[in-house]
């Protein structure tokens, strides 16, 4: 699977941000999907993740900020990102796997997303 990320901007803090990721394949509704995040000088993490059912995990720092959400049929996974903060700023990246159990083997090119205080 190919994935593209878009929807990266500068927001200020408070403001919304919804990031899609279009993949390509056939087999796109067998994949797990998630959203990592890497800020300058830190290591990636995990902003949050979609299983193939739908169901969604999100860490501490976005809970209840972020929302994942997945349209099978346009094979698209979003990050609806609302009361964004500075520290939310980093390049934002989708990534996919068919194995759960797995790490995440597909990725895509990242999208830039910069919260102003």
């Amino acid at each position: 699977v190919q994935l593209q990320a878009f929807g990266g901007g500068l927001v200020q803090a408070g403001g919304f941000l919804r990031l899609p990721c279009a993949a390509s394949g056939r087999t796109f509704s067998s994949y797990d999907m998630a959203w990592f995040r890497q800020a300058p000088g830190k290591q990636r993490e995990l902003a949050a993740r979609i299983s193939s059912v739908g169901s969604p995990y999100y860490p501490d720092s976005v809970k209840g900020r972020f929302t994942i959400s997945r349209d099978n049929a346009k094979k698209t996974v979003y990050l609806q990102m609302n009361s964004l903060k500075p520290e939310d700023t980093a390049i934002y990246y989708c990534a996919a796997r068919l194995d759960f159990q797995m790490p995440y083997n597909y990725w895509g090119q990242g999208t830039q997303v910069t919260v102003s205080s």
